[in-house]
């Protein structure tokens, strides 16, 4: 029954069952990529002093939510699809001002809004696992302009493979906790038709910078995305 059910769920129940959802402290650093404190942190969203409006889609056990919450006072929602995560999430950060946690699915979630956004980001999240072509100009349509998208995706190249030669996605697998591996399906975009599909949703790609982790090989693990809405 559960090899019938999404990975994501399999993979939320899992880390429940491992251990109960308690109280963490807020990270220090805001992560992007497979290796703790590699690459930037929340800089690169360009948040500013101002208290800014914030949204993650796929916002797992919320750690990402509770620093922009708490080290930037930004208000920050984070969606996710499963609502296992959502409740570790709020089990770890709940009691935390300027957050707010939903189960549901990005695209819908980005549907049913009228709010607009300073910053919109994915770690590892529903970039890469939604049609980019009808996720990224839903993600254009509530962006303010001048405003930032930041997104970080399993790199393309990633043991030797090459990325997507069109824009279908292709079979792929994400590990459980217990190592065993489920099928998924995944956009593996280089920069350049990331670039593409940015630009035909409004929004002007600024960075593309790939990270490495010597755990993984020598071929790069990460891949990371800023664009600005024009």
């Amino acid at each position: 029954m559960l090899a019938q059910a999404s990975p994501w769920y399999v993979h939320a129940l899992q880390r429940s069952a491992a251990g109960p959802a308690e109280p963490l402290n807020v990270p220090a650093r805001m992560e992007w990529t497979t290796r703790r404190d590699s690459g930037p942190g929340s800089e690169i969203l360009h948040l500013g002093p101002h208290r800014r409006r914030v949204l993650e889609l796929g916002c797992g056990p919320g750690h990402n939510v509770a620093h922009l919450a708490t080290r930037h006072t930004a208000q920050v929602t984070g969606v996710d699809l499963v609502g296992l995560q959502v409740r570790r999430a709020r089990s770890h950060y709940g009691r935390l001002r300027n957050l707010d946690f939903v189960a549901g699915h990005a695209l819908h979630y980005l549907q049913a809004t009228d709010e607009h956004f300073d910053a919109i980001y994915s770690v590892f999240g529903a970039v890469g696992l939604v049609a980019p072509q009808v996720l990224l100009p839903a993600i254009a349509q509530h962006l303010k302009p001048g405003r930032i998208l930041a997104f970080s995706v399993p790199h393309p190249q990633r043991g030797s493979r090459p990325p997507c030669a069109d824009d279908r996605p292709r079979r792929d697998f994400v590990t459980l906790p217990d190592r065993t591996r489920l099928p998924i399906a995944r956009w593996d975009f280089d920069t350049s038709r990331w670039e593409t599909h940015l630009d035909r949703a409004g929004l002007w790609l600024t960075s593309a910078q790939e990270f490495h982790d010597v755990r993984h090989g020598r071929w790069p693990t990460t891949l990371l995305i800023t664009a600005r809405k024009l």
